[in-house]
């Protein structure tokens, strides 16, 4: 009888609910929308759950279309993989069908996720991929006998190279990723991951290992006992306590047959470039290039700028808070907003100023000049769905740390497809045009002392990170505005107010 029982478990955890994290860039959605005054606005029905909605990404399978221009062969039909199932949903018109040098550059990257997913595919057993294979006591003896004495090393190296996909933003590295972890079968050890939310993860599990002899081998057992494949999106280094660990944690997980499959903005090379103490970080970057297939994907167009961005929910200029209160109240309907506070993780708490029906109310200065994180960001948003935030200023030298909260903040919300009503101090170009890399600061004209320095010149932040982190920001914040990107928040919204009143009712 246990043995039922713990079968059932192990495929109900088999087969987590997830969100469907690709582009709306790429899926074409209904419209849910009601104009209100010219701007895309709409309401939530009434008593709308606020808890963080999940379910599964579906899509039903179709023929292909004769008509379409095929990019997979017979044999690539028969054996299946991202490839065939990228080639099916253009076919159906389920993904947007880009010009063709972006369609080439995509199907090259496609050709490397169809590589490793064949060689996963034959080497599963050797990988150890089947979840029903791991003893469900394997991380209980690694903690307790890490307690008691120094773990032996004991290397096994997957027999598999993982993947390291970089380029520009808006080039579908995030979607091409998805696609290829939703191809894999669910009984299989595999996890896909935003970056910030992985390293808070192993932060959280640090903490709870305190006084062991090495706290990260114990870490790395935990997360390999439950994914062997590891998909980690928006790969981006920038804080100094996670740069001093990577190297140990990689390369205990690497040693316990992990196969790595990442995405980000950046080459390897460049990872943490500038970051204090660096020279402590670049053993892993060799490691990382000698445990899995570098690829870039670039593209000179940002698909997540071709979305019919409008005003919506983006207002420009001062004295707009009366306005966005307006809005804010029509979003809460009958619900009466008041100060809450949401859990984070490691048992800390976030203050929210006013709050009601998912929907949550912040200044600027309240969210990104205190020193919040992460962490905070990824708590308030599994408690609601739409933030309303006041008087975003444009970024600069004298801000510049308010601006890495920023760019993470956003991150966050994208991450969980989160809604953004908010007042700004121009657009989002406009906001970041004092960031600069260094790179490109050496090609802007010197001032000579007989020329003056205007304002904005001398508020100049030369920042690598920011720089290239504000080119994926800018773009996020025109997809958050989009009319596509709304209708699917208001869509998911509608689905998981389906899944909460069918709860309701079994119970």
């Amino acid at each position: 009888m246990r043995a039922i029982v713990r079968s059932i478990r192990n495929i109900r955890s088999a087969c987590p609910q997830r969100i469907n994290n690709y582009s709306s860039a790429f899926v074409r959605r209904r419209s849910h929308l009601i104009q209100i005054n010219s701007t895309s606005v709409y309401r939530l029905p009434d008593h709308a759950e606020t808890h963080r909605f999940l379910f599964p990404a579906i899509f039903t399978s179709r023929p292909f279309s004769t008509g379409a221009t095929s990019t997979v062969d017979a044999a690539e039909v028969k054996r299946g993989g991202p490839l065939v199932e990228y080639d099916r949903r253009i076919s159906a018109g389920e993904l947007f069908d880009g010009d063709a040098c972006q369609r080439i550059l995509q199907v090259g990257t496609l050709r490397e996720l169809q590589r490793l997913y064949d060689e996963i595919v034959e080497s599963a057993a050797a990988c150890r991929l089947d979840r029903y294979e791991v003893p469900e006591r394997n991380v209980r003896n690694r903690w307790f006998w890490s307690r008691l004495m120094p773990q032996s090393p004991q290397s096994s190296y997957s027999p598999v190279k993982g993947l390291y996909l970089f380029g520009g933003v808006g080039t579908g590295k995030t979607m091409l990723m998805d696609l290829f972890f939703d191809q894999l079968p669910c009984n299989w050890r595999k996890k896909r991951i935003h970056f910030h939310d992985f390293m808070l993860d192993v932060h959280s599990r640090l903490q709870r290992h305190k006084g062991v002899a090495d706290p990260l081998e114990v870490v790395a057992g935990e997360i390999a006992d439950d994914a062997i494949l590891l998909c980690l999106d928006e790969f981006m280094v920038t804080d100094v306590a996670d740069a001093l660990i990577l190297n140990r944690l990689f390369r205990h997980l690497f040693s316990n047959g992990i196969i790595l499959v990442a995405t980000s903005n950046r080459a390897p090379d460049n990872l943490y470039e500038g970051g204090l103490q660096r020279v402590l970080f670049l053993p892993f970057i060799a490691t990382l290039k000698e445990r899995c297939v570098v690829h870039e994907i670039g593209s000179a167009v940002d698909y997540r700028k071709l979305t019919s961005a409008e005003e919506g929910f983006y207002f420009i200029g001062n004295d707009l808070s009366t306005l966005l209160k307006q809005n804010f109240q029509q979003l809460i309907g009958e619900h009466v907003a008041s100060p809450q506070v949401v859990e984070v993780v490691m048992g800390r708490t976030l203050q929210v100023p006013l709050g009601a029906n998912g929907c949550a109310y912040f200044s600027f200065e309240e969210l990104c000049d205190r020193p919040l994180g992460a962490a905070d960001y990824f708590g308030l948003f599994k408690n609601f769905h739409t933030l309303a935030l006041e008087g975003i200023p444009k970024f600069g030298l004298h801000n510049r740390t308010a601006a890495y909260r920023f760019v993470t903040l956003v991150d966050v919300m994208y991450e969980n497809k989160a809604r953004l009503l908010c007042t700004a101090e121009g657009s989002p170009l406009e906001l970041f045009e004092n960031i600069v890399t260094v790179a490109d600061a050496k090609y802007m004209a010197p001032r000579t002392s007989s020329r003056s320095r205007r304002n904005d010149d001398s508020n100049l932040c030369v920042d690598n990170e920011l720089g290239f982190a504000k080119d994926r920001t800018i773009s996020r914040l025109t997809e958050m505005n989009s009319k596509e990107y709304l209708e699917q928040h208001a869509e998911e919204r509608q689905l998981s107010q389906q899944f909460a009143k069918a709860d309701a009712a079994q119970v």
